[in-house]
């Protein structure tokens, strides 16, 4: 009861919160995608590269987020911006890359040599039959790795708030520090309905880009 009556006396902070950890996790997930789908397509037409992309997105995944924060506040701090939002958003865009990259590349690689074929003798040109058969084919698959993505990243910008990044996490900091248990708990809650809203929309969204053929 304590930890609701927190919530309800601070909703109006709690939201903007909220939307300060959702603005977070969207820019980063926006850039990472933008990098990630590429990035795992590209390594579809060569075996050695996909290797050494997944061999190095997996090494950064095994990387304590709070370690990378460390790492980059002195990196960072060369342009005033060791602490922050930025050094969040870099990190978690690095963490978001496995996933992405490869879904991206097993959902292109396991589509149906036959059908590629059959495009080809369409006389579709590569770019054709990427844009028209395989992504469409493979968006499904995609979707997937960014819904682990977006979940991941929610958690992980909980962390974020004790380089300054702001969010749900500053509860659960202060929470702790103070032996406040209503702000730790209402932080924590917090971030899990976001995590699991997100999942619900990003489930629905990947059901939604697959063709109906492939639904069925």
């Amino acid at each position: 009861m304590g930890t609701i009556h927190f919530m309800n006396a601070h909703a109006a902070e709690m939201w903007r919160l909220f939307g300060e950890h959702a603005y977070v996790v969207g820019i980063a997930l926006a850039i990472a995608i933008a990098a990630g789908v590429p990035i795992g397509v590209a390594i579809t037409f060569n075996r050695k590269a996909a290797d050494y992309v997944l061999y190095t997105a997996g090494i950064i995944m095994t990387i304590p987020s709070v370690a990378l924060f460390g790492l980059m506040i002195p990196i960072l701090a060369t342009w005033h911006m060791g602490i922050g939002k930025v050094p969040a958003v870099i990190a978690l865009v690095l963490y978001s890359q496995l996933p992405i990259i490869r879904n991206t590349y097993a959902a292109i690689k396991n589509i149906d040599p036959a059908i590629v074929d059959a495009a080809r003798g369409m006389g579709m040109t590569g770019f054709q039959i990427l844009w028209k058969v395989q992504l469409p084919l493979a968006v499904g698959v995609i979707s997937a790795g960014v819904r682990v993505a977006v979940v991941m990243s929610i958690g992980i910008a909980a962390i974020a708030a004790y380089i300054g990044a702001g969010g749900l996490g500053k509860y659960i900091f202060a929470g702790i520090a103070r032996t406040y248990d209503e702000m730790l708990f209402a932080g924590a809650i917090a971030v899990s309905v976001m995590a699991i809203l997100a999942d619900l929309v990003f489930g629905r969204l990947e059901k939604a880009l697959m063709s109906k053929g492939l639904r069925r």
